[in-house]
Protein backbone atom coordinates (compact mmCIF):
# COMPACT_ATOMS: atom_id res chain seq x y z
CA UNK A 1 0.00 0.00 0.00
CA UNK A 2 1.30 3.59 -0.91
CA UNK A 3 0.33 6.31 1.22
CA UNK A 4 -2.36 7.49 -1.12
CA UNK A 5 -3.61 3.82 -0.97
CA UNK A 6 -5.78 1.91 1.98
CA UNK A 7 -6.25 -1.19 3.05
CA UNK A 8 -10.08 -0.81 0.89
CA UNK A 9 -7.97 -0.22 -2.22
CA UNK A 10 -6.10 -3.24 -1.74
CA UNK A 11 -9.18 -5.34 -0.97
CA UNK A 12 -10.96 -3.40 -4.24
CA UNK A 13 -8.00 -4.68 -6.42
CA UNK A 14 -7.91 -8.16 -5.57
CA UNK A 15 -11.44 -8.28 -5.62
CA UNK A 16 -11.08 -6.85 -9.55
CA UNK A 17 -7.96 -9.13 -10.22
CA UNK A 18 -10.78 -12.28 -9.17
CA UNK A 19 -14.10 -11.13 -10.33
CA UNK A 20 -13.41 -8.30 -13.41
CA UNK A 21 -17.31 -8.70 -14.37
CA UNK A 22 -18.49 -7.10 -11.38
CA UNK A 23 -18.38 -3.09 -10.40
CA UNK A 24 -16.71 -2.14 -7.32
CA UNK A 25 -17.79 1.13 -6.85
CA UNK A 26 -20.14 0.32 -4.13
CA UNK A 27 -17.32 -1.62 -2.39
CA UNK A 28 -14.94 1.60 -2.69
CA UNK A 29 -17.67 3.88 -0.75
CA UNK A 30 -19.36 1.58 1.85
CA UNK A 31 -16.52 -0.57 2.87
CA UNK A 32 -14.53 3.15 3.87
CA UNK A 33 -17.89 4.09 5.80
CA UNK A 34 -18.06 0.52 7.25
CA UNK A 35 -14.25 1.03 8.79
CA UNK A 36 -14.98 4.66 9.98
CA UNK A 37 -18.02 3.50 11.87
CA UNK A 38 -15.75 1.34 13.70
CA UNK A 39 -13.05 4.06 14.48
CA UNK A 40 -16.37 6.27 15.53
CA UNK A 41 -17.31 4.06 17.67
CA UNK A 42 -14.21 2.85 19.45
CA UNK A 43 -13.95 7.03 19.67
CA UNK A 44 -17.41 6.99 20.93
CA UNK A 45 -16.70 4.22 23.67
CA UNK A 46 -13.73 6.42 24.68
CA UNK A 47 -15.17 9.43 25.19
CA UNK A 48 -18.13 7.75 27.33
CA UNK A 49 -15.79 5.73 29.07
CA UNK A 50 -13.81 8.43 30.58
CA UNK A 51 -16.96 10.54 31.46
CA UNK A 52 -17.91 7.81 33.17
CA UNK A 53 -21.13 6.32 31.06
CA UNK A 54 -22.15 3.59 29.22
CA UNK A 55 -23.16 4.41 25.61
CA UNK A 56 -27.10 3.89 26.06
CA UNK A 57 -26.68 6.21 28.97
CA UNK A 58 -25.38 8.67 27.09
CA UNK A 59 -28.40 8.65 24.85
CA UNK A 60 -31.01 8.91 27.20
CA UNK A 61 -29.36 11.55 29.19
CA UNK A 62 -28.11 13.72 26.19
CA UNK A 63 -31.80 13.44 25.37
CA UNK A 64 -32.88 15.54 28.56
CA UNK A 65 -29.64 18.24 27.72
CA UNK A 66 -30.98 18.44 24.15
CA UNK A 67 -34.14 19.70 25.69
CA UNK A 68 -32.63 22.70 27.32
CA UNK A 69 -33.27 23.92 30.99
CA UNK A 70 -34.58 22.14 33.09
CA UNK A 71 -33.50 19.00 31.50
CA UNK A 72 -36.85 16.84 30.90
CA UNK A 73 -38.69 14.82 29.45
CA UNK A 74 -41.96 12.26 29.90
CA UNK A 75 -40.66 8.67 29.39
CA UNK A 76 -42.89 8.62 26.22
CA UNK A 77 -40.41 11.72 24.85
CA UNK A 78 -37.50 9.82 25.85
CA UNK A 79 -39.07 6.40 24.26
CA UNK A 80 -39.16 8.39 21.03
CA UNK A 81 -35.81 10.05 21.04
CA UNK A 82 -34.06 6.80 21.88
CA UNK A 83 -35.80 4.42 19.83
CA UNK A 84 -36.40 1.76 22.61
CA UNK A 85 -38.98 -0.44 24.23
CA UNK A 86 -40.76 1.08 27.02
CA UNK A 87 -39.15 -2.06 29.42
CA UNK A 88 -35.80 -1.06 27.86
CA UNK A 89 -36.70 2.61 29.10
CA UNK A 90 -38.19 2.13 32.34
CA UNK A 91 -35.06 -0.35 33.37
CA UNK A 92 -32.75 2.17 31.79
CA UNK A 93 -34.78 5.30 33.77
CA UNK A 94 -34.31 3.21 36.86
CA UNK A 95 -30.37 2.68 36.56
CA UNK A 96 -30.10 6.24 35.71
CA UNK A 97 -31.76 7.24 38.89
CA UNK A 98 -29.73 4.57 40.95
CA UNK A 99 -27.02 6.10 39.55
CA UNK A 100 -28.03 9.41 40.86
CA UNK A 101 -28.06 10.83 36.95
CA UNK A 102 -31.82 11.57 36.67
CA UNK A 103 -34.91 11.45 38.93
CA UNK A 104 -38.71 11.12 38.52
CA UNK A 105 -40.75 14.14 39.50
CA UNK A 106 -44.74 14.17 38.80
CA UNK A 107 -45.67 16.00 35.78
CA UNK A 108 -47.14 19.42 37.26
CA UNK A 109 -49.64 19.54 34.37
CA UNK A 110 -50.77 15.67 34.88
CA UNK A 111 -51.48 14.58 38.09
CA UNK A 112 -50.59 10.91 36.77
CA UNK A 113 -47.76 11.11 34.26
CA UNK A 114 -44.18 11.25 35.48
CA UNK A 115 -41.16 13.16 34.12
CA UNK A 116 -37.54 12.43 34.18
CA UNK A 117 -35.21 14.69 34.78
CA UNK A 118 -31.62 15.47 34.65
CA UNK A 119 -29.68 15.89 37.70
CA UNK A 120 -26.24 17.92 38.76
CA UNK A 121 -24.19 14.82 38.21
CA UNK A 122 -25.88 14.17 34.81
CA UNK A 123 -25.46 17.08 33.38
CA UNK A 124 -21.77 17.57 34.07
CA UNK A 125 -21.55 14.21 32.81
CA UNK A 126 -23.19 14.47 29.63
CA UNK A 127 -21.62 17.68 28.97
CA UNK A 128 -18.14 16.19 29.94
CA UNK A 129 -18.44 13.51 27.44
CA UNK A 130 -19.84 15.59 24.63
CA UNK A 131 -17.20 17.67 24.35
CA UNK A 132 -14.57 14.84 24.51
CA UNK A 133 -16.96 12.98 21.51
CA UNK A 134 -16.61 16.25 19.68
CA UNK A 135 -13.01 16.29 20.39
CA UNK A 136 -12.59 13.16 18.88
CA UNK A 137 -14.98 13.56 15.92
CA UNK A 138 -12.70 16.39 14.97
CA UNK A 139 -9.58 14.60 15.40
CA UNK A 140 -11.09 11.43 12.74
CA UNK A 141 -12.03 14.40 10.48
CA UNK A 142 -8.74 16.72 10.68
CA UNK A 143 -6.98 15.41 7.44
CA UNK A 144 -10.60 17.31 5.41
CA UNK A 145 -10.61 20.73 4.92
CA UNK A 146 -13.85 22.64 6.11
CA UNK A 147 -15.23 23.00 2.65
CA UNK A 148 -14.11 18.52 1.99
CA UNK A 149 -16.20 18.51 5.55
CA UNK A 150 -19.23 20.72 3.83
CA UNK A 151 -19.32 18.45 0.76
CA UNK A 152 -18.90 14.90 2.85
CA UNK A 153 -21.70 16.03 4.71
CA UNK A 154 -23.94 17.06 1.90
CA UNK A 155 -23.73 14.04 0.10
CA UNK A 156 -24.33 11.46 3.22
CA UNK A 157 -26.78 13.95 4.42
CA UNK A 158 -28.63 13.18 0.41
CA UNK A 159 -27.68 9.45 0.66
CA UNK A 160 -29.02 9.01 4.30
CA UNK A 161 -32.62 10.79 3.47
CA UNK A 162 -32.78 8.47 0.12
CA UNK A 163 -32.22 4.84 1.85
CA UNK A 164 -34.57 6.04 4.96
CA UNK A 165 -37.25 7.24 2.57
CA UNK A 166 -36.49 3.44 0.52
CA UNK A 167 -36.51 1.59 3.77
CA UNK A 168 -39.66 3.13 5.10
CA UNK A 169 -41.56 2.24 1.64
CA UNK A 170 -40.50 -0.85 2.50
CA UNK A 171 -41.64 -1.41 5.92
Amino acid sequence: MTPENDEVDRIVESWRRERPDLDFAPLQILSRVGRLAKMLDRARRTAFTRSELDSWEFDVLAALRREGDPYQLSPKGLLTQTLVSSGTMTNRIDRLVGRGLVERRMDPNDGRGVLVKMTAAGLTRVDAAITRLVDAEALLLSSLSRSEQARLTESLRRLSIQVDQRDARLS
